[in-house]
């Protein structure tokens, strides 16, 4: 695949990762007067894309300053170990709850693996190996970093993740928010909107905590937001609304589930099911330009971990 590279305002990219397919999952790069930052890393597989980007800016590895992760989750920081073993200068940002797995990912690969099977693990991640942790920094909640006089603040965003931050530009006022503003694939756009679709994957999705992380990001009335999944958005408002409406669809679905006594893999088809047809009342209701087939194929993979995710949530609901 060629470099796919979104150059927007104030010294902001978005770069294709090239995970699983075309615009499924970006990798930011913020320039700020000759050095680099890269919020979300993509994977293993992205570091040749990477240089690339930083070649067509004029610059190299010794030019990046910061690798900086919303979250832990291996779309996001899968290439984070690689991306510090070739960027000698940099260090890496992380939120506290996932700098030790920065440190020492066993654990991190093996919740992967456990999710996604050993094959496809690799296939899509990649090698993953330990971070010194003199290299790294936690981000607890409204903490600040210089980036060469750029400031850049950190939000402890719960929600989607325990350990899921979302960093706010001081120059532009923008938001990067790794997850918790859902999925807005290029493939939904429709007559020059963009769409989002909420994501409950696996492990910790907590929906009052995103509704309540949802609207923090809200307070500070950015005009765009960076997500990973995918790039820049705009009319805020309007997005956040979707995602909180359909947010508390999935949990009604969940729970209306739950309440007909369906469980282990029964609960789980119907789960998935239930997530299907709130992706296929969405494309109606927003007149999405894709067919039934390509909406499945959209979503393929998201379908389920929606549905493993809700499952998650459901157990730890008190009985």
């Amino acid at each position: 695949m060629k470099l796919d590279l979104i150059d927007y305002e104030h010294g902001i990219s978005a770069i294709d990762s090239a995970f699983v397919r075309p615009r499924l999952d970006a990798i930011h790069m913020m320039i700020e007067k000759g050095r680099a930052a890269f919020i979300d890393t993509g994977t293993t597989h992205s570091i040749p894309y990477v240089l690339e980007a930083l070649k067509a800016k004029g610059l190299g590895p010794e030019h990046v300053d910061y690798v900086i992760l919303t979250h832990i989750h291996l779309d996001h920081a899968g290439g984070a170990s690689q991306m510090m073993k070739i960027f000698p200068n940099a260090r890496l940002t992380v939120h506290p709850r996932g700098a030790r797995h920065m440190a020492d990912p066993s654990k991190l690969w093996q919740a992967t693996v456990d999710v996604y099977g050993i094959e496809t693990a690799l296939r899509n991640y990649g090698e993953i190996i330990p971070i010194p942790k003199k290299r790294i920094i936690e981000t607890p909640d409204e903490f600040k970093l210089d980036f060469n006089g750029r400031e850049l603040q950190f939000f402890d965003t719960p929600g989607h993740a325990r350990h899921h931050v979302c960093i706010r530009d001081s120059r532009s006022g923008h938001f990067f928010v790794g997850d918790c503003f859902g999925l807005a694939y290029t493939e939904l756009e429709t007559d020059g909107r963009r769409f989002s679709f909420p994501t409950s994957s696996p492990s910790q999705f907590e929906p009052h905590l995103l509704h309540q992380t949802i609207d923090r990001v809200l307070s500070h009335k950015p005009e765009a937001l960076y997500l990973t999944h995918y790039a820049q958005i705009r009319d805020v408002p309007r997005i956040a609304a979707d995602v909180h409406r359909l947010l508390d669809a999935h949990t009604e679905m969940a729970q209306a589930v739950q309440a007909s006594g369906a469980r282990g893999d029964e609960r789980h088809v119907q789960l998935k099911a239930g997530v299907r047809k709130l992706i296929a009342d969405e494309a109606k209701r927003q007149q999405w330009k894709l067919n039934d087939q390509e909406l499945i194929e959209v979503f393929s993979v998201d379908d389920e971990l929606n549905a493993q995710g809700l499952a998650i949530w459901l157990d730890a609901q008190p009985a």
